[in-house]
């Protein structure tokens, strides 16, 4: 009798884990065009995420703009390694697929798991490669099959770049987030922001929350929909087709509420952007800081 071939998942995990050391990484991957409309596309999209134990966290229309549509996901496994990660780590338990509705279709793309990962997690996403490559790849078997493209597109860093990513001199890391207030309890820091974003407090609005009472961490989802400074006035400039980066997040950790810089969370969800254009929205991650401390208030 023939023998069968048997790779075994630790290796072939090893060998995936080579790979993406190695190779670069793109934020986002185009899944491609459905024929179908954006409600019917966002219902698809999220009947095959729960049919592989995703958790819908939530959905919104960025800008307020009807063609387009954010659909935020998780999943238990990769929130409890999320939360291992004691230096904002549980920022990398929201995942993210964008709908563009492009005249009688609707594009398919979505924030490229690894991208974030590397970005978020750092060294401490080799602590846990098998868990999170496995994460990985069940969301791209889960929407690849719809849509015809699959590639990655909006730039490209190696894992070490994403892991030590600033946008340029001077500029913030990860590790310099925008400190917005420290409560007296865990508790009082939750009931603070959500009776906030309750009343949509600054044009914002919430568009799902992550709480782990037990580990004193909340990360919320925030929609900043303000006339004047919000998503309206950066998106278009920046780019639509990003629209996967969004919504910007608040995160709980304890006593302290904090948020990735915007010079940071922004370019390195815009990685190509020309400081030309990014000058466009020099108000842009001062705008966001006065708001979410607002929200803190």
């Amino acid at each position: 009798m023939k023998k069968s071939i048997f790779i075994p998942f630790l290796l072939l995990v090893m060998l995936i884990s080579m790979s993406i050391t190695a190779q670069e990484l793109s934020p986002y991957i185009l899944v491609g065009e459905s024929p179908n409309t954006l409600d019917e596309t966002e219902q698809k999209v999220t009947n095959a995420l729960k049919a592989s134990g995703f958790e819908i966290l939530g959905q919104y229309n960025p800008e307020n703009n009807q063609t387009l549509k954010v659909i935020v996901y998780s999943r238990k496994d990769l929130q409890q390694i999320s939360l291992k990660v004691k230096d904002r780590g549980a920022l990398a338990a929201a995942l993210k697929v964008g709908l563009k509705a492009d005249g009688p279709g609707t594009t398919i793309s979505y924030l490229n798991p690894e991208y974030l990962f590397q970005a978020y997690l750092r060294d401490s996403y080799d602590s846990h490669r098998v868990g999170l490559i496995k994460v990985s790849s069940d969301v791209k078997a889960t929407l690849a099959p719809l849509g015809n493209k699959n590639t990655g597109f909006g730039g490209s860093m190696t894992a070490q770049e994403l892991r030590e990513y600033h946008y340029k001199m001077m500029m913030p890391y990860f590790t310099d987030p925008v400190e917005l207030k420290e409560f007296s309890s865990f508790e009082e820091g939750v009931k603070t922001i959500e009776n906030n974003l309750k009343s949509q407090k600054g044009a914002t609005r919430m568009v799902y929350s992550l709480k782990f009472s037990d580990e004193k961490v909340a990360v919320f989802g925030i929609a900043f929909l303000d006339e004047e400074k919000g998503e309206k006035q950066f998106l278009p400039v920046i780019g639509e087709d990003h629209l996967a980066a969004m919504p910007y997040e608040i995160i709980l950790e304890g006593k302290k509420a904090t948020m990735l810089h915007g010079r940071y969370r922004l370019a390195l969800h815009w990685p190509e952007l020309t400081m030309g254009t990014f000058m466009k929205i020099r108000s842009t991650p001062g705008d966001f800081k006065d708001a979410f401390e607002a929200l803190c208030e």
